[in-house]
């Protein structure tokens, strides 16, 4: 037997029970499972498939070789509930999509895993920033953020701030904002909704210039939504 711990990203259910998850792992980096039989009605582990959840999980031995490891005891670590507001669970649906396709090839990352440990505690705590604060700290363990520079505006595809706006949506006061994040406790900013969109939004782009197959998260619309 093996144990593995992972953060949930995504869930596909298999059948009538059974259901595919893709996790972050400490050990691994990306892997995927199958969870047979946890859509049944004797299983009490479906509430556990809520995202970024932490979850333990064991998987047999085996010789045979396979992308998808089967699944023979899961238990919560920690994490967060679906009786959650959806207030409350729209930045969680949002990072979990985000990562889940960012991930996909990523390899055993200690850094990474223990980023993802403090957003879940910062969501704990409510500070609705956090979100926003863990993509910038992406960028910063991905080693793609921004060089600190006296220009007024960052140009999104070189990662330095100049002179003159090279991007409609890095204006000076966009551009303040990524300044206000290189030089203080990312978790410790807190930005109004309006300037939390626009940084957000700016992020998404400069995520599309530095990430290759880069998409938009889906779901930062609803997250836009329950928000306004």
């Amino acid at each position: 037997m093996v144990n593995i711990s992972g953060f949930l990203l995504s869930y596909l259910k298999y059948g009538d029970n059974h259901a595919v998850l893709h996790c972050f792992t400490s050990e691994n980096g990306y892997q995927s499972f199958f969870a047979k039989g946890i859509y049944s009605a004797k299983s009490k582990k479906k509430p556990y498939l809520f995202p970024l959840n932490l979850l333990n999980i064991t998987i047999s031995n085996s010789k045979v070789k396979t992308n998808v490891k089967s699944i023979s005891n899961i238990e919560l670590i920690s994490g967060f509930s679906e009786m959650m507001g959806v207030k409350s669970s729209s930045p969680l649906f949002f990072v979990a999509e985000f990562l889940n396709n960012v991930l996909r090839e990523e390899q055993k990352n200690p850094e990474l895993f223990d980023a993802i440990l403090k957003l879940q505690n910062e969501i704990f705590q409510n500070n609705i920033t956090s979100y926003a604060s863990f993509l910038f700290h992406f960028l910063i363990i991905s080693g793609v953020s921004p060089l600190l520079k006296k220009g007024a505006y960052l140009n999104p595809e070189t990662g330095i701030f100049g002179d003159e706006i090279s991007h409609h949506l890095f204006d000076e006061q966009t551009s303040a904002i990524w300044k206000k994040f290189l030089t203080e406790d990312i978790y410790q900013i807190q930005l109004k909704r309006t300037d939390r969109n626009l940084f957000v939004d700016s992020l998404m782009v400069y995520f599309t210039y530095h990430f290759s197959e880069f998409r938009v998260p889906k779901s930062l619309e609803i997250l836009r939504q329950v928000y306004e």
